[in-house]
């Protein structure tokens, strides 16, 4: 996939079904389909996937959360080139685990693709993409300690796949649900820790 390609999601779930051979995929595999020249993209990827049943498997959710975090700060800096440690580009997925996650989310790809375009555009521009850039980066830091809790993570995910969506896409409105998802999940937080004490 060149840089030049549309980014939508089913252009990136097609990268992800090509990525590597062999049984086991690697996250540099991921990141040669997709290129690196782009950050936004990869931070879609990051958070789709956690949206999928692979956020039940054990460390995935803490692992994608210093992917994020990392790419995310690169992008806040303005880096045009994404940049990974080399033990993060080596850490590997079973080719299964992650076609069954393609398959499982090729629906509502399909319909996010076919429902955006660039729409309350000033929302995924200076300033507010950086105010985008700083939720992202912020709700990953909680799912090292959710991850006790199966697919928890998964809500979280889908907020910042909303806004990485509208960034990448330009539309205001998956940011907007973005932001949506992000203060129902502190409210239901909020809620739960009262309830508790």
């Amino acid at each position: 996939m060149t840089p030049d390609d549309k980014r939508t999601l089913n252009h990136l779930l097609d990268a992800l079904d090509g990525a590597g051979e062999g049984a086991d995929v690697s996250v540099q595999d991921i990141l040669d389909e997709i290129g690196e020249g782009s950050i936004m993209p990869v931070v879609l990827v990051v958070s789709i996937l956690l949206v999928s049943p692979l956020s039940g498997i054990p460390g995935m959710p803490t692992l994608s959360a210093i992917v994020l975090i990392l790419l995310i700060g690169q992008a806040l800096a303005g880096r045009k080139h994404l940049w990974l440690p080399g033990f993060l580009r080596r850490r590997r997925l079973a080719r299964e685990r992650l076609q069954t996650a393609t398959r499982w989310l090729r629906r509502p790809a399909t319909w996010f693709d076919t429902h955006s375009h660039p729409r309350l555009w000033l929302l995924a521009h200076n300033p507010m993409r950086n105010v985008a850039l700083l939720f992202c980066m912020a709700i990953p830091l909680t799912w090292p300690f959710l991850e006790l809790v199966p697919f928890m993570t998964s809500f979280g995910a889908g907020a910042v796949a909303l806004l990485a969506f509208g960034l990448v896409t330009r539309d205001g409105y998956f940011m907007l649900a973005g932001y949506a998802v992000t203060f129902g999940i502190l409210y239901a937080a909020i809620f739960l820790f009262q309830a508790a004490t």
